[in-house]
């Protein structure tokens, strides 16, 4: 299996087209939000992970995220993940993330002991 995606959302809707075949509209894709208060806060980003099941492949497997800031991990969220053969899948992964102060943390996704798909995200300060 293969990460396709990985992004921080708003909104994940799913819809049928002919054929058949499956929509996926992804709204409020970002990289940064202001934050609504000073710091420290707890932010609570959603992150949505496509994934893809090679026909040949089994289809099961563990889909881990682990949030870092600099080399520090902040949070980790591990779940089990069945694609069938062919087919398209995806998990939301919502991290309750602590700031101190604004900055950046990576999300560092990867199924099983595959390669890591990094996706930043920022924390802006309020304007003044």
């Amino acid at each position: 299996m293969d990460i396709v995606a990985a992004l921080f959302i708003d909104d994940i809707q799913l819809r049928q087209v002919p054929g058949p075949s499956t929509r996926i509209d992804l709204t409020g894709v970002q990289f940064s939000a202001v934050a609504p208060t000073e710091v420290p806060l707890v932010w609570a980003p959603h992150l949505v992970v496509i994934v893809r099941c090679a026909p040949d492949e089994p289809g099961a497997g563990v889909l881990e995220v682990a949030y870092f800031r600099g080399e520090e991990r902040i949070a980790r969220n591990v779940q089990p993940l069945q694609v069938e053969p062919g087919k398209f899948n995806y998990r939301l992964v919502r991290a309750e993330l602590e700031f101190s102060d604004y900055g950046t943390v990576e999300a560092r996704a990867r199924l099983d002991t595959g390669p890591v798909t990094v996706v930043p995200y920022t924390l802006l300060a309020p304007p003044q």
